[in-house]
């Protein structure tokens, strides 16, 4: 293998402007690292979003490959825990940030930075999960282990027609829960049903200035927007229940009060899914090959090229995307 196809992000030293384009690497242009993988698929998260079109300061080493997550085949290993052959995926860990990502036929990577691809899982179908499914489960196991159970009354999803808010639905309705499915495009009210939510919700209901309290409407939330809608969860979320917050999709502001937590005893989960440890990443993908429909996954996912990427990075940002997209690689 001389060469492969990669995205490659540089930038101008003199103006500081970025550029990604589908270009020809090789392996010296890797990074270091003890286990090199044949890359066969990656996804389009909202932060390859920002990678390549270069909306925020997402890369901090030029020139970059993105992609914040992949699935492939080892080729060679330095790592004891893994050898030639093994089928392993990656989220996280500033793949795709600092150091070369997913958007290239081989990743050379810390083993420790990898775990070995569940055998009920295909690399497509762990990508098709990939970094916003193994998100959204997360912050499910977050939930459960505060002690909330579909008993205590349903639980609110915000932007559910993204990729966290997709697999959070069908997890979760799986799961036995009422879910509150909370999204600005209400054309997807089909989707989402489709998916297991029994209500949809406009987004426009949270969108205002948060109450210090207000209505007591959900046990349990999942909230990857931020902002006014994360406020405004959290002032309807009933007396001792939790609200997991894994992302910023609507701002990186939390405007409320501290009424919420002091008067109803409402707890807020953060969900890290960059360095999260390799056990609870090992549990997350045990639970998504459990608490997953299969079909209902595929049903949700899109297949496109590495040259599809740049639209697809530009459409993500725009909050055109529905579900997940994973990109053929290998």
């Amino acid at each position: 293998m001389q060469t492969f196809p990669a995205i490659l992000v540089t930038r101008d030293d003199a103006t500081k402007a970025q550029a990604a384009t589908l270009t020809e690497i090789g392996l010296a242009d890797l990074m270091d690292g003890d286990v090199t993988v044949a890359v066969e698929w990656s996804t389009v998260n909202y932060k390859d979003g920002l990678a390549v079109t270069g909306k925020s300061p997402v890369v901090r080493r030029f020139p970059m490959v993105p992609g914040i997550d992949f699935a492939g085949t080892v080729i060679e290993s330095a790592h004891p825990g893994f050898a030639a052959g093994d089928a392993v995926l990656l989220n996280g860990w500033g793949v795709g940030e600092t150091h070369m990502g997913g958007y290239a036929g081989v990743a050379r990577v810390k083993g420790d930075w990898l775990i070995k691809r569940p055998a009920a899982l295909s690399a497509r179908a762990a990508m098709a999960i990939g970094t916003a499914g193994y998100t959204a489960m997360l912050a499910v196991m977050a939930l459960e282990r505060h002690g909330l159970a579909p008993a205590r009354g349903p639980v609110v999803v915000t932007g559910a027609a993204g990729g966290v808010g997709s697999v959070a639905i069908a997890v979760l309705a799986r799961l036995g829960w009422h879910v509150m499915a909370v999204t600005g495009r209400t054309a997807e009210a089909d989707y989402l049903k489709g998916l297991g939510a029994a209500e949809i919700l406009d987004r426009a209901e949270l969108a205002g200035p948060a109450k210090p309290l207000a209505k007591e409407r959900w046990a349990a939330g999942v909230d990857s927007v931020g902002s006014t809608t994360l406020a405004n969860v959290l002032s309807m979320t009933r007396y001792g229940g939790a609200v997991s917050a894994c992302g910023l999709a609507g701002g990186m502001d939390l405007p409320t009060s501290v009424a919420p937590f002091i008067l109803r005893g409402v707890s807020l989960l953060g969900i890290d899914s960059v360095m999260a440890p390799k056990p609870l990443r090992e549990e997350a993908y045990a639970r998504l090959t459990a608490d997953l429909d299969p079909g209902i996954l595929e049903g949700m996912t899109r297949e496109i090229g590495l040259g599809d990427v740049f639209e697809a990075a530009q459409d993500i940002l725009a909050g055109k995307l529905r579900g997940r997209t994973v990109v053929r690689i290998g």
